[in-house]
């Protein structure tokens, strides 16, 4: 019997014991159970991942800018060119045999002048000695009008003496006849001398006009040395030279094939000219490209050599944009050094380029800033890891800015009044008006109709609001609200991107109070590499825990008595 109580009072304690246990373990049940991260310091190395192509820096097209046929390459892939050193040849017949002919028509043009100089010679010498011919014609006239003046003479006294008796009727018919054959004689010579004059006026038009053939020869030489250097020009492009110093990367012609460049010259060959010194065109989304300066440090890879990391730098970004299905992307080029020249163009490069490198900061994870506790509203400002959290412009600031994340403006306006209802402890009545001015914002927004005229209709109704706002307020309120407008930073107008990036965007995390329950922190962020993200100021220190997952959810106890599990 005593056994048997010994028995039935050892159930009964064990019981009650079990009983106490689970009951314990279901209040503890009650409690949610947190997983957490440690606030510490460490380096911090912000990135940028696209994707680029390896390029040479200077790729020299080679074409032809005569039509033929090939007859000869001298060249081929991967050889080493100098420049003006001949790659291929194109057939000459044709155009020795314009030569030819071209320098036929250019000795006969020579010889044409040359036969015009000795015309020109010629009659200047039949002008200067029909001036001879003149210059005695006119002696000779000269000479016939003093001897008709003297048979005039002859010829008076020979009258008067006959009037007189004295001289015989045939003394004055001589004398007669001798003035009339002396005055025939000097019309004579004057007749010869004009005709001598107009033999030299036809002399000088023959040489005007050989001068002028002279001057005919003259371009008609010229004009066959023009087509001579023409066709010494064509002869000099059959042959396909290399205008630089390089490597022949491609080669797209046959011996025997036909070239035709009646349009546009045909490629022959392309070549590189220093492939020790190359480039990566890589193509930056718009929504990075802010981050991304001249000088920056590249790391890259290429899938011909997967375990080998390629150093480059920064040397451009340019300003002209392409739109790639609907992504607006900017080319930024990368100056690489590629000794053993490993780096071929065309190879797709993927690469990291460093925008920021932070030595020892104090640091939190992106997990701790991206967790909220259930119910509470979700912060305007994206965390890291849902958006950029080193580059901060005047359009990501302001109460009512639009996150990055999603959600359509009403949950981010409902949000940012839970944040401003907590923040500056709202009443009921203040919380109306302010849904009521966010309403009349969101209406004035939605009213304009291009771009252009939604951002200065934000502009203005944000500051409507702003103003509207501030007058429910009482003024301790509107001291705090103005302090959390400052903090999140001016909208527009603002400042630059740079003075927002010193300042940092605002971020919050959670930590658990004495109670084991999680309490805010809010805190200003800096740079982050996609696990951390830098603390610029905020209630936190090294070694501080912050929440950044649940364990186990709070659960209901179906009871409050003891749970014998029947």
């Amino acid at each position: 019997m005593r056994k048997a109580f010994l028995i039935f009072l050892v159930l009964v304690v064990g019981l009650g014991a079990w009983a106490l246990a689970s009951r314990n373990g279901g209040e503890a049940a009650d409690a949610a159970r947190y997983r957490t991260d440690a606030v510490s310091r460490g380096p911090i190395i912000a990135t940028v991942s696209a994707t680029g192509t390896v390029l040479a820096t200077t790729t020299v097209i080679v074409g032809s800018q005569l039509s033929g046929q090939v007859v000869e390459i001298l060249v081929d892939h991967n050889d080493e060119v100098k420049a003006g050193q001949v790659l291929a040849r194109l057939n000459r017949d044709t155009l020795l045999a314009r030569r030819d002919a071209s320098v036929a028509d250019l000795k006969q043009a020579r010889a044409a002048r040359q036969l015009n100089d000795a015309q020109v010679e010629k009659n200047r010498a039949d002008i200067q000695r029909q001036n001879a011919v003149v210059r005695d014609m006119q002696a000779q006239a000269e000479r016939a009008r003093t001897m008709l003046a003297d048979a005039e003479t002859t010829f008076e006294r020979q009258t008067s003496l006959k009037d007189r008796g004295i001289a015989t009727e045939v003394t004055l018919q001589n004398a007669t006849t001798q003035r009339d054959a002396l005055r025939s004689t000097a019309a004579s010579s004057e007749a010869q001398v004009a005709s001598a004059r107009a033999q030299i006026a036809a002399l000088e038009a023959d040489l005007k006009v050989i001068e002028a053939q002279k001057a005919s020869s003259d371009a008609q030489i010229a004009k066959a040395e023009a087509v001579v250097r023409q066709i010494e020009v064509d002869l000099a492009n059959s042959e396909i030279r290399s205008p630089v110093d390089g490597v022949v990367v491609q080669r797209n012609v046959e011996l025997g094939q036909t070239v035709a460049a009646s349009l546009q010259a045909p490629t022959l060959f392309l070549v590189a000219q220093n492939l020790k010194t190359i480039e990566v065109n890589i193509n930056l989304d718009e929504t990075d490209v802010g981050r991304v300066k001249p000088g920056q440090t590249v790391e890259f890879t290429v899938n011909a050599y997967p375990s080998r990391t390629f150093t480059g730098t920064v040397r451009l970004v340019r300003l002209g944009s392409q739109t790639v299905q609907n992504v607006v992307i900017y080319t930024t080029i990368v100056t690489v050094q590629n000794d053993d020249l490993a780096l071929l163009p065309g190879m797709t490069a993927n690469a990291r380029i460093f925008t920021e490198r932070k030595a020892d900061v104090l640091r939190v994870s992106n997990g701790a800033l991206r967790w909220q506790p259930a119910g509470a509203a979700r912060p305007t400002t994206p965390s890291p890891g849902e958006g950029n959290a080193s580059s901060g412009g005047s359009e990501a600031a302001g109460p009512f800015s639009a996150p990055s994340g999603g959600g359509g403006p009403g949950r981010q306006v409902a949000a940012m009044l839970e944040t401003l209802k907590a923040e500056l402890g709202l009443d009921e009545k203040q919380v109306a008006e302010a849904q009521r001015l966010a309403r009349a914002m969101g209406e004035a927004i939605q009213g304009a109709s291009s771009p252009e005229e939604r951002r200065e209709a934000a502009r203005t109704a944000r500051q409507r609001f702003q103003r509207d706002f501030e007058a429910v307020l009482t003024p301790e309120q509107k001291d705090k609200y103005r302090a959390f407008r400052d903090a999140r930073g001016p909208r527009g107008g603002g400042a630059g991107p740079a003075r927002q990036a010193e300042a940092g965007i605002p971020g919050r995390v959670h930590v658990l109070d004495a109670q084991g329950n999680p309490k805010a922190v809010n805190l200003r962020i800096g740079a982050t590499d996609g696990t951390w993200t830098e603390v610029l100021s905020g209630e936190i220190k090294p070694g501080d825990a912050v929440i950044n997952g649940v364990v186990s959810a709070p659960r209901a106890r179906a009871s409050s008595g003891f749970r014998f599990g029947f």
